[in-house]
């Protein structure tokens, strides 16, 4: 007999006891009389003893059959106490949630979203680590890695969180001083800042109607901080790519200011990645649906 199979007959036997019949036990589990009387009887056997004294309408233990009823009945309560455990534990999640997400999304957006949803779950641990490195999420032993990229086919599960729009920005003293750009190979005159590990290499890449630009940027800052190249921009020395999370502010305030609006850059995406399980845990399936809830829609930072 299988444990699966010893426990339903289990059940059977308790619900026989409990009732004195094997057809309102029946009808109590679903099930047909004969179904009830069959596992019963495979109980029986293999406990070698008989358990239950049996008329055509009534059933009652025997004195092997109370002593064991009494132990079947802490068995049963004893795993139906197992399974509300569980069951609480996945609606109130606890333990150790390991995040990788990348420093500037990490310190200008994701840290006040961390911190409502610990409001929501305080009995989650959090270990965020911020970093810009291309860390494996399984080696690095993270439960979910937050990275904004174009993402490369894996064995990896990838969730998009949000898009992410960037913007051709500088300084109005900057613009003032040298011009304002008007089409894309104008750029190639201007100071440019440049982020240094894109996937495309320092190349710019701008859209519009008439096509496709490529610009080589002739820079005189490269780094591999999207914060920093705000922080010179505004500083006004020269021309800078920037996702709009970062930027925000700063165009919103006047300090930079965006130009060459008919011509855009391929929009970067926020992605989840976790590996693949067959049942997700519910630590990680709950802080991945808060981020898509949470920038859901336009973005905070594009409004």
């Amino acid at each position: 007999m299988t444990i699966m199979d010893k426990l339903t007959s289990l059940r059977a036997f308790v619900k026989v006891v409990e009732l004195g019949s094997f057809s309102e036990a029946g009808r109590q589990l679903r099930l047909s009389r004969s179904a009830i009387s069959k596992y019963v009887s495979e109980l029986e056997q293999s406990l070698g003893v008989q358990l239950l004294n049996r008329t055509t309408r009534h059933a009652s233990p025997n004195e092997n059959g109370q002593a064991y009823f009494e132990r079947a009945l802490a068995v049963l309560a004893d795993l139906d106490a197992a399974d509300q455990a569980v069951a609480q534990a996945q609606a109130t999640p606890r333990g150790l949630l390991r995040v990788n997400a990348p420093m500037s999304f990490g310190t200008l957006q994701l840290g006040p979203a961390v911190a409502d949803f610990m409001a929501d779950y305080p009995e989650l641990q959090i270990h965020l680590v911020l970093s810009d490195d291309q860390v494996d999420p399984t080696q690095g032993g993270f439960d979910v890695t937050l990275r904004i990229a174009d993402l490369e086919s894996s064995s990896l599960i990838a969730r998009k969180i949000v898009g992410i729009e960037r913007v051709i920005c500088a300084s109005p003293g900057y613009l003032e001083e040298h011009g304002v750009p008007t089409t894309p190979a104008e750029l190639r005159k201007h100071a440019l800042l440049t982020y240094g590990f894109l996937l495309t290499g320092n190349q710019w890449k701008l859209t519009g109607r008439d096509g496709d630009h490529w610009i080589q940027p002739s820079w005189n800052l490269c780094v591999n901080n999207a914060e920093v190249l705000r922080d010179a921009a505004i500083k006004g020395r020269g021309v800078a790519l920037l996702p709009t999370f970062i930027a925000g502010d700063a165009l919103r305030e006047g300090a930079l200011r965006s130009f060459l609006g008919d011509y855009k850059a391929p929009p970067l995406t926020l992605y989840a990645i976790y590996p693949p399980t067959r049942h997700l845990a519910v630590k990680v399936r709950l802080f991945i649906d808060f981020l898509v809830a949470r920038f859901a829609g336009v973005p905070k930072w594009d409004v």
